[in-house]
């Protein structure tokens, strides 16, 4: 008899435990079933949910998830602001590229002017976009006929690493003139050796630089064609050249306009025994007037590219060099010389009109 009264008690409390431990897991809304298994509190523990400890009638803790440091939400917000700004910007250069095709659409697609040694050729679509499978058949018709257009990266081995990248930059303007032009070159890179600047830079700045269709070797052009059918091109050779040959091999040096190096690629040129060439600038184009009398034949690798793939199609030196050289560097054809120097006589005339207006009325003025 007193064994049952003195177990009611304890009954009752521990009833009254199990009461408060059941309401407390219905208000967090957990099975009782599943809080009172030992392996199903384990399982929610190692999957991340919450956990409820009961240490007395009225005591309830509560474990909620792991709050996220400061500096990894600081993190996570400056790498969504530059992918918003890739994405701003990668949106403002399909706009542009959409408006360079509506422009090029307008004017529409112009004939070539002249023939080359396979007669009249296809429309360039300099300005628009090729479709893929034509632009890969003329590429492959280049390498199999020429004429080819190696660019001398070996040339550039002092160039810093801002020159590599804008060098990296021409490379891919040349590339994608090529692939636009109706009568391309086939292009290759030599001394294109891995762990270089130029090697970094080019697969860092051009996306899909690996796809590209045109040779990449860290072998030199002397390794790979003949001495008598390398022509290397050098602002400072006494050679002019004249016409394009398919069964020659065109040598760019691989160096920025930025950083022009005196006869550089012609003292390479002749250690290597070979034929220089020039493009016929002075022949065609005067100088301009200008404040700094600043006249240079030294043109970017993409440029002299330009005046090479101009003339291959139309057969015309001057349309050739209003395509490739630009007026800042100097020069300009003659009839559009009177149109550069109108402007400037025009404001010489009336500095000098001023200051005779000037000096007249200090002279009138009374002493």
């Amino acid at each position: 008899m007193e064994a049952g009264v003195a177990a009611g008690p304890e009954a009752a409390a521990s009833e009254a435990e199990a009461a408060v431990a059941a309401e407390a897991l219905r208000l967090l809304r957990i099975e009782p079933s599943a809080a009172g298994e030992p392996s199903a509190g384990r399982a929610g523990g190692a999957a991340g949910s919450c956990s409820v400890r009961v240490a007395g009638p009225c005591s309830v803790r509560v474990a909620g998830p792991r709050s996220v440091p400061r500096n990894a939400l600081r993190k996570r917000r400056r790498w969504q602001r530059v992918l918003a700004a890739r994405r701003g910007k990668r949106r403002q250069e399909r706009q542009r590229r959409r408006a360079r095709r509506a422009a090029a659409d307008g004017d529409g697609r112009r004939a070539a002017l002249g023939s080359g040694p396979a007669g009249p050729g296809p429309p360039s679509l300099r300005r628009g976009r090729v479709p893929a499978a034509l632009a890969v058949e003329r590429l492959l018709e280049a390498r199999a006929a020429g004429p080819r257009l190696c660019v001398d990266l070996g040339v550039g081995g002092s160039m810093t690493e801002k020159e590599s990248g804008r060098l990296a930059s021409q490379i891919r303007r040349l590339y994608g003139a090529n692939r636009r032009a109706a009568r391309p070159f086939w292009l290759c890179l030599t001394e294109f050796a891995a762990g270089t600047p130029i090697y970094e830079q080019c697969f860092r700045m051009n996306d899909g630089f690996a796809g590209y269709l045109m040779d990449t070797t860290p072998e030199s052009y002397l390794d790979l064609f003949p001495l008598e059918a390398i022509v290397y091109l050098t602002p400072d050779s006494e050679n002019v050249l004249e016409d394009i040959d398919p069964d020659k091999v065109y040598v760019l040096g691989g160096l920025v306009d930025e950083s022009i190096h005196k006869e550089l690629t012609l003292r390479r040129a002749r250690e290597q025994c070979l034929q220089t060439a020039r493009l016929p600038i002075r022949e065609y184009m005067v100088k301009a007037p200008n404040s700094r009398n600043y006249h240079s034949e030294t043109l970017a690798i993409n440029q002299v590219f330009d005046v090479l793939s101009t003339y291959y199609e139309t057969r015309s030196w001057p349309a050739a060099l209003r395509a490739g050289v630009s007026s800042g560097k100097g020069y300009v054809l003659p009839d559009t010389a009177e149109q550069v120097e109108t402007p400037q006589c025009a404001t010489a005339a009336q500095e000098n009109s001023l200051f005779c207006a000037e000096e007249l009325h200090r002279q009138e003025a009374p002493a």
